[in-house]
């Protein structure tokens, strides 16, 4: 049997690139090579592409705080329109193997906000997860919010603030508003970078310096007091949801340190304590959710369940971490797919939607 040729591009120019690092390790793992051959392409911080051997494509792999990509000296480029020569060696000009399927795993800025995808939209070539619209309104959780406000989801209160107004931007009226302690968070980042939470004017102003040195766009939250729940979404037209899960942060918030370094950050109730009747209401909305974002693939939904009983949501990923103490493969795992099943199933997805896309017609003439 010919195995599938599967593309990983992992790494990227973001805050979250360790995290990438981390999930394409764990994804290179666990992946059936029986039925496929990686191919690994790693992005440094600079934006370089990488032709990596997976037998030395990481430093420090083990190491979360200190994991490196491991440069190669194997450049790549893409050349958009020549289906036999997309990707072409840097080092000798020598075209690739055409790749049957993608799995970007590249989280944050300029991998998980539409742009990856609309290269590789651009490259005819199918890609696991959301495409180029849903990744990018999901991303900005300015856009996110005033769409599922729309949709008749419940978020919370916000106010937005861009770089071009942060001058009129006042503490006293943002927390007769919103109250305190708020959140600061930059409006398309993932992973918690670049969030604070602010109890005095002092830490306001100090929080704006902060999320605004990762994005142009910041936005300011009510807290929400209750639960955090997440729930895993996986499928294209008629997707499905996870069994919930709870995070209980053992420090103040929910930070990057948590999630991807410190294992004792928090911890992860897998199932979340929920009754039947709240555990499906998480799931149908998860499921509403992911497609009122337009969201294929995948997703993790976020939400904050209050005292009411009510979800209000908090933010939603489309490209969720996949590194050993994730949140969304575990999730499935718990729900009956298995971490190697859940890539098998997310390459099919990928390859499904590529064949119906490509049945729609390009040209108005086309027969």
């Amino acid at each position: 049997m010919t195995k599938a040729k599967v593309g990983i591009i992992f790494g990227g120019k973001s805050a979250e690139h360790e995290v990438s690092l981390q999930s394409a390790k764990n994804i290179v793992d666990a992946i059936d090579k029986n039925k496929y051959d990686v191919v690994l392409l790693g992005i440094d911080k600079e934006g370089r592409w990488h032709i990596n051997e997976q037998s030395s494509y990481l430093l420090n792999e083990e190491n979360p705080k200190l994991i490196q990509l491991n440069k190669s000296n194997h450049g790549v480029a893409f050349i958009p329109g020549e289906s036999s020569k997309q990707w072409i060696s840097l080092t000798d000009g020598a075209s690739l193997d055409q790749l049957d399927v993608v799995f970007p795993i590249v989280h944050g800025t300029l991998g998980e906000d539409g742009s990856l995808q609309g290269m590789l939209r651009i490259a005819n070539l199918p890609y696991v997860g959301t495409g180029v619209l849903g990744s990018s309104v999901s991303m900005d959780k300015d856009v996110a919010k005033r769409l599922l406000k729309e949709a008749g989801i419940k978020v919370a209160k916000s106010v937005t603030v861009t770089r071009h107004k942060l001058s009129s931007v006042d503490f006293t009226e943002v927390k007769e508003r919103l109250g305190l302690p708020m959140f600061i968070k930059p409006a398309n980042q993932g992973s918690s970078v670049g969030v604070s939470k602010i109890r005095t004017e002092q830490e306001f102003y100090q929080g704006l310096k902060a999320a605004f040195q990762y994005d142009n766009k910041v936005l300011i939250e009510e807290t929400i007091v209750g639960r955090e729940i997440e729930c895993a979404v996986l499928g294209n037209e008629e997707p499905i949801a996870s069994i919930p899960g709870e995070i209980l942060p053992q420090t103040d918030f929910y930070s990057y340190e948590s999630k991807y370094i410190d294992e004792k950050g928090a911890d992860l109730a897998i199932p979340a304590e929920l009754s039947e009747e709240l555990t499906k209401k998480v799931q149908q909305a998860s499921v509403e959710v992911f497609q009122s974002l337009n969201c294929e693939g995948l997703a993790r939904v976020d939400f904050f369940l209050d005292d009411n009983g009510d979800l209000v949501v908090n933010e939603v990923n489309t490209l969720p971490g996949f590194t050993r103490i994730s949140m969304y493969p575990k999730l499935w795992e718990i729900s009956g797919i298995s971490y190697p099943e859940l890539i098998n199933k997310l390459i099919d997805l990928a390859i499904e939607r590529h064949q119906r896309d490509q049945a729609l017609k390009s040209a108005v003439w086309d027969d």
